[in-house]
C-alpha cells in the first residue's frame, strides 16, 4: 500500500509537467489545445529514441521539449495566420503528430528496458521523490517567473482582455503562439520524463491525456484556488499528484479494474467541477437565510415600536 502511494506520488509529480502545460493553454489563454494528446506522444518518442542511441538523458529532454515547442507553434501558426478555428487546429496538429511520431519511432513503441528509469540510483524512495520534486518546483518556480515579466503579463493579459492589450501594441498573435509552444514543450518534457520512467514509449501514450491535464488544473484549483500566478501553478502541481493518490486508491477497489482510468478520472472532473458550485450555492442560500432572519428581526422591532 505504501510503495503504490509513493509510486502514486511520483508519477504525479512527472505528470506535473503537463498539467501545468494544461494551465496555460486552458485557463491563461482560454484556448482548446488538443495538441496537447499528439505532443505528450512526440516528447516520449523523441526522448526515448535519443536514449536508445546512447544520447544522454538531459539532451534526450532538452530534445522532446524543443519538438513539443515546435508542434504547438504549428497549432498557434494555423489559428493565427491561417485564421482555423482554435479546437480545429489543435485536432488537425493532433492528427498530423499521430503520423510524424510514428516516424521518429518508426514502429508503434520503442522499448527503453536495459536503460535505469529516472533517479533509480537515489534512495531510500523517499529521498528520491524529495529529489523529483524540488527538480518540479524548480521548473514551476521558472514558470512563475516568467509570467512576471513583461511578455510573461502580456501574454495573461491576452487570454483575459485580447481588445485591451491590443490597444497597448501587443501583438496577440504572437503572445498566443508563444503560450501554445510553451505549453506543448512542457507537456513533451513531461512525456518525455513518463517514457524514460516507464521504459517505453508508445504510440498510443497520449491518447486521453488532455482529460488528465484538465482534471489535474481543476481538483488543484478546487483545493487551492487560483487567486495569484503562484497559487496556480502550485494547484496544478498539487491536483496532478491528488489525482494520481486518488487513481491509486480507487484502482485497489476489487470490483474496479485497470480499463476503468477513463470512467475513474470523468467522475473525478464532474466531481471537481460540481463541487465548488454546489458550495458557492449553499453558501449563497445560507447567506440569503441569514439576511431574511435580520429583515425579519428588524421588521419585528420596528412593528413593536409602532404599538407602543
Amino acid at each position: 500500500m505504501l510503495d503504490s502511494m509513493y509510486g502514486a506520488v511520483e508519477l504525479g509529480l512527472l505528470y506535473s509537467l503537463m498539467a501545468l502545460g494544461v494551465y496555460i493553454t486552458f485557463r491563461i489563454l482560454d484556448f482548446p489545445d488538443l495538441t496537447v494528446d499528439g505532443s505528450f506522444a512526440t516528447g516520449g518518442a523523441v526522448a526515448a529514441v535519443l536514449l536508445s542511441n546512447g544520447y544522454s538523458l538531459w539532451i534526450a529532454l532538452i530534445t522532446a521539449f524543443l519538438a513539443g515547442s515546435a508542434a504547438g507553434l504549428c497549432t498557434g501558426l494555423l489559428h493565427t495566420k491561417g485564421k482555423i478555428n482554435g479546437l480545429l487546429s489543435g485536432i488537425l496538429m493532433m492528427i498530423a503528430l499521430h503520423s510524424i511520431n510514428l516516424r521518429i519511432m518508426g514502429k508503434p513503441n520503442t522499448s527503453l528496458l536495459g536503460l535505469e528509469p529516472l533517479f533509480s540510483s537515489i534512495s531510500p524512495i523517499w529521498l528520491k521523490l524529495i529529489v523529483v520534486a524540488i527538480c518540479i518546483l524548480f521548473i514551476k518556480f521558472l514558470l512563475d517567473m516568467f509570467f512576471r515579466t513583461d511578455l510573461g503579463l502580456a501574454l495573461r493579459a491576452t487570454g483575459d482582455n485580447p481588445r485591451m492589450i491590443r490597444s497597448f501594441g501587443a501583438n496577440t498573435d504572437n503572445t498566443k503562439m508563444l503560450g501554445i509552444s510553451l505549453s506543448n514543450g512542457l507537456v513533451a518534457l513531461s512525456g518525455g520524463l513518463i517514457a524514460q520512467q516507464s521504459s517505453y514509449a508508445d504510440i498510443s501514450m497520449g491518447v486521453g491525456i488532455i482529460v488528465i491535464g484538465l482534471a489535474s488544473v481543476i481538483i488543484g484549483e478546487a483545493i487551492l484556488g487560483a487567486r495569484t500566478i503562484f497559487m496556480a501553478t502550485l494547484a496544478a502541481v498539487l491536483g496532478s499528484i491528488i489525482y494520481r493518490i486518488v487513481v491509486a486508491l480507487a484502482l485497489r477497489v476489487e470490483w474496479l479494474e485497470a480499463s476503468d482510468l477513463k470512467l475513474i478520472t470523468a467522475l473525478l472532473v464532474i466531481v471537481a467541477l460540481v463541487l465548488p458550485s454546489a458550495r458557492r450555492s449553499m453558501k449563497q442560500k445560507s447567506m440569503a437565510r441569514k439576511r431574511s432572519a435580520q429583515l425579519a428581526a428588524e421588521a419585528s422591532k420596528t412593528s413593536t415600536g409602532g404599538a407602543r
